[in-house]
């Protein structure tokens, strides 16, 4: 399974679908944040990230431009990712609390981490052309990880992009911070989370607190289910 994975993320890698994100991404890379100048950017679409028997897949929005475009890496190099690792580690789904870089000593435990948008996008706002786009990669890894049974989608494009994934109506599911959401006896459990974008957590809509009860949910519902063979 971990081989398949790899495949993947080369192709993943190398997707030039979108010619807005493409030409932003790359600008992002040649340009660089001064903090980070002497530092060589990713400047890529960003793979998946994780335990390839994983029972607990996160879905995120897109890579950040600074963060994962920099690094090549989910949610790794900015403060989501401080904020997101933080909790994975605090319930014991990571081996560290911090992710700074690709080959860091980092490693999941049941978890994976995907995202609606592959490529950085311009305000963090991909189209809905660039989502649809990007839709066949997580399918794809949700074929190679096989035993996931809770998904958690951290913000409303990510929940939104699940539930059409699923074949479902997203006008059948409401929104909301640490909800359940059941799609069916043979589909994983929705768990909806809000973002841990630096607007959340600085103004406090989302507390670690908050934050480490989702987690404890989804270790609580993957216990619930059993082991695939």
């Amino acid at each position: 399974m971990q081989g398949q994975l790899d495949i993947l993320a080369v192709k993943i890698a190398r997707c030039t679908l979108c010619p807005r994100l493409v030409a932003w991404r790359e600008r992002v890379a040649r340009e660089r944040r001064r903090m980070y100048r002497d530092e060589e950017y990713w400047g890529r679409p960003v793979p998946g990230f994780g335990d390839p028997n994983a029972r607990i897949l996160i879905v995120g929005l897109a890579p950040a431009a600074h963060g994962a475009n920099r690094t090549g890496r989910m949610f790794t190099g900015d403060r989501s990712g401080d904020f997101l690792y933080r909790t994975l580690h605090a319930v014991g789904l990571a081996s560290q609390p911090t992710s700074v870089r690709r080959g860091d000593g980092l490693r999941l435990q049941d978890v994976y981490i995907t995202a609606t948008c592959r490529c950085a996008p311009p305000a963090n706002k991909p189209t809905p052309e660039e989502i649809r786009n990007c839709r066949p990669w997580m399918e794809r890894e949700i074929e190679l990880l096989r035993r996931i049974c809770v998904v958690v989608a951290l913000g409303r494009i990510a929940f939104d992009d699940y539930l059409v994934l699923a074949g479902q109506r997203r006008s059948a599911f409401h929104f909301a911070h640490n909800r359940v959401h059941r799609l069916g006896p043979d589909s994983p459990a929705l768990i909806s989370s809000y973002h841990p974008s630096q607007q959340n957590t600085q103004t406090g809509k989302l507390t670690p607190a908050m934050f480490r009860e989702v987690f404890e949910e989804a270790i609580r519902l993957a216990g619930q289910t059993p082991s695939a063979p």
